[in-house]
């Protein structure tokens, strides 16, 4: 296996993945790009990750489509589901995945720079956004595949009240208290986000 490095690109299963951490002989990625968008839930009622049907179908449909032998370097992992930050929402369960989204403190505290002082004392007139103009906002923004321009996409931590789930806007700031888990305010009744899947993948680095 060739050297990597935090932040190198690797392909996988027919996509391109950044590398955000390394244990040992494994490593976690998350898509370069955003693969797709669906609704984080099919059903607007209270919901958690563990619960949810975006992360039945990527520990499903889409982790069908990986062939057994990519099947069989993908780890299943225990993700711990911490309450919102700021509003206490509870996140729920542990969950057991192959594939998964990040939560709200992988996001601004470990895998895209340190915001974390920001996350624990928010202003005292932040309610909605996390930060405009936090440092680390251009490494969380993220493109819908081919697309020219930046799209907003899920993590999973629940947003101010359990029919939202927290997002990452197109420039890379938290929306802290979350979009509408189905129904947004669109033309089709439907609040579809993007979806960036992540995993820990078996990898010899030595």
């Amino acid at each position: 296996m060739k050297d990597i490095k935090i932040g190198s690109i690797i392909s996988f299963g027919g996509y391109n993945w950044r590398i955000l951490d390394i244990k040992d002989n494994k490593v976690l990625i998350i898509t370069e790009y955003i693969i797709e968008m669906r609704p984080y839930h099919d059903f607007y009622r209270a919901i958690t990750w563990a619960d949810c049907s975006l992360r039945k179908y990527l520990n499903g449909e889409f982790y069908d489509k990986f062939s057994k032998i990519e099947q069989s370097k993908i780890i299943k992992v225990i993700n711990k589901n911490p309450d919102n930050h700021w509003y206490g929402t509870k996140g729920g369960k542990d969950t057991k995945d192959s594939i998964f989204i990040l939560n709200l403190e992988e996001v601004i505290c470990r895998y895209f720079g340190d915001s974390s002082s920001k996350l624990l004392n928010p202003g005292k007139k932040q309610r909605y956004w996390f930060e405009r103009k936090d440092e680390n906002n251009s490494k969380r923004s993220a493109k819908f595949e081919g697309d020219k321009w930046n799209s907003w996409w899920w993590i999973r931590t629940p947003g101010r009240v359990s029919v939202k789930a927290v997002y990452i806007h197109g420039d890379g700031n938290i929306g802290i208290q979350g979009n509408n888990i189905l129904k947004g305010n669109i033309a089709d009744g439907k609040c579809v986000g993007g979806v960036r899947p992540a995993l820990w993948l078996k990898w010899k680095t030595k």
